[in-house]
């Protein structure tokens, strides 16, 4: 069975939904938060860009040194890329001559990535202060979060936010019972960043390992557990996010610096 998706009539149906319901909110994004989303998308183009280097470098190493192992992560790292270059030195021919070629770029790309990522630590410290102070949640995450919420006052309540993010579950019906079941829509990148401060909390035996620890205890089992600490970390963030937001009208904390 094929399926047949119209985009014009799918945009006509946005279009209508947008007239009967006047005072939808409205993603607003400007000033230093709109910087802060250009450059993590750009941080993540390039990791990315990077990840496609190494693989073909990884390939092309296969072939000249076919007993050496890399670790995972390696690449990313100075004194392999190093240790790679020195190996190269002693072998001729093309394929010698490519992978030199990607050892220099994912140098270039590694030394790029870490100045965006010292660059996004500088802005959304005075932006997200007290995002910054949650358990869990670095300088990268808070960045993420800021440019994908686009504007928390745009969301009536934390159940709005969370509904957004993917992490409110969705109600099911069998029969006339109702369960509940995993939200798979909404935001998936502010659903990852929620999931990456879960999961970072757990293992620095953070305050979401003790709560973990209680749900499973009460009957839930571990999957479960976990989805229920996302949303109740999305709460936290809706609150925090709040408490962070700028009078409107007020001075940016800080500008971009100039390249």
């Amino acid at each position: 069975m094929t399926n047949h998706k119209s985009f014009p009539i799918d945009a006509l149906a946005v279009a209508r939904a947008a007239l009967r319901e006047p005072e939808l909110p409205v993603a607003h994004l400007d000033g230093v938060e709109r910087q802060v989303r250009l450059l993590v998308d750009h941080r993540e183009d390039l990791v990315a860009e990077r990840t496609r280097a190494q693989q073909r470098l990884r390939w092309h190493l296969h072939e000249l040194e076919p007993g050496w192992e890399i670790p995972a992560g390696g690449l990313d790292r100075a004194v392999w890329l190093h240790a790679v270059q020195a190996r190269l030195a002693a072998h001729q021919g093309m394929v010698a001559e490519i992978a030199g070629e990607l050892v220099g770029r994912c140098r270039e790309l590694t030394g790029r990535v870490n100045q965006l990522e010292r660059q996004l630590a500088r802005l959304v410290a005075p932006l997200a202060p007290t995002l910054l102070r949650l358990d869990g949640c670095g300088a990268l995450t808070a960045a993420k979060l800021v440019g994908e919420t686009a504007g928390v006052g745009r969301f009536r309540s934390r159940a709005a936010f969370a509904m957004h993010n993917g992490t409110a579950p969705v109600p099911v019906w069998s029969g006339n019972r109702q369960r509940h079941r995993l939200n798979r829509g909404g935001n998936r990148q502010l659903n990852a960043a929620l999931h990456r401060i879960a999961i970072t909390q757990l293992r620095l035996d953070g305050p979401g390992r003790d709560y973990l620890q209680r749900r499973m205890a009460a009957g839930d089992t571990k999957t479960e557990a976990i989805r229920v600490l996302r949303r109740r970390i999305s709460d936290e963030v809706y609150r925090r996010l709040h408490a962070d937001q700028r009078p409107p009208g007020s001075q940016p904390p800080c500008l971009l610096p100039a390249a």
